[in-house]
């Protein structure tokens, strides 16, 4: 049995239910962009793979904090960092127009950022490995700000609950003894959001055309 979080005090299928129960925040952020893509005429085979991706995270993470084994955690993990080389690497291409090249050294910078940040994953309850995924969006976010006309603050409203979702995985095993149940769900509930405002940022700043006809020209 992998044991990180307050919740689970004992083995068991059920040792979890918040953390496990919490990750619907997931799928229902899934379907909702799904529909938010299709409402916009704009549910593309990059949208639908993102959205599938968002969907595998919450199954994978129930997984992982309803069995507690090394094969369910490899579930919980994997979906997870490749959601974010997915969209960094959609975003930078059909919203910013990084060339091809341009793009995979983004990519492959994530990568190797992640994998530097594994060793500290025994240490503030395994954050350390999220802050390159942290730095990329506010990075995004500050871009997206300045250069999209249609709702430009929705990948900024990304990055700041994903600053707060770090923050309570992070204060989780602190907290255990006032607050037993921990705080890793508001973890889940809060990233839920996180990737619904991400993928509609997406949307949104491209508009249905897919050629980022809602960017401002750089300045």
């Amino acid at each position: 049995m992998i044991d990180l979080y307050c919740e689970r005090v004992a083995p068991g299928l059920f040792g979890e239910p918040l953390n496990a129960l919490s990750n619907l925040a997931f799928v229902v952020a899934a379907w909702l962009a799904w529909r938010y893509a299709a409402r916009m005429s704009a549910l593309s085979a990059d949208v639908r793979l993102l959205s599938i991706l968002m969907a595998a995270i919450g199954i994978g993470s129930a997984l992982f904090h309803t069995f507690a084994t090394r094969w369910a955690m490899l579930l919980d993990i994997v979906p997870i960092f490749v959601f974010q080389l997915a969209f960094l690497w959609v975003y930078c291409g059909s919203v910013i127009g990084m060339p091809r090249r341009v793009r995979w050294f983004a990519v492959v910078a994530l990568f190797i950022a992640v994998a530097a940040s594994l060793p500290l994953a025994g240490h503030l309850n395994g954050s350390p490995i999220y802050v390159p995924a942290l730095v990329t969006l506010v990075l995004l976010a500050l871009w997206h700000r300045r250069h999209v006309v249609h709702e430009p603050l929705r990948l900024t409203w990304a990055a700041a609950l994903f600053m707060l979702s770090l923050t309570a995985r992070t204060a989780d095993q602190a907290l255990c003894t006032s607050w037993p149940a921990g705080t890793h769900f508001a973890w889940h509930l809060l990233n839920g959001a996180v990737l619904f405002f991400a993928i509609t940022a997406l949307i949104t700043a491209r508009g249905p055309s897919h050629t980022g006809v809602n960017a401002r020209h750089p300045t």
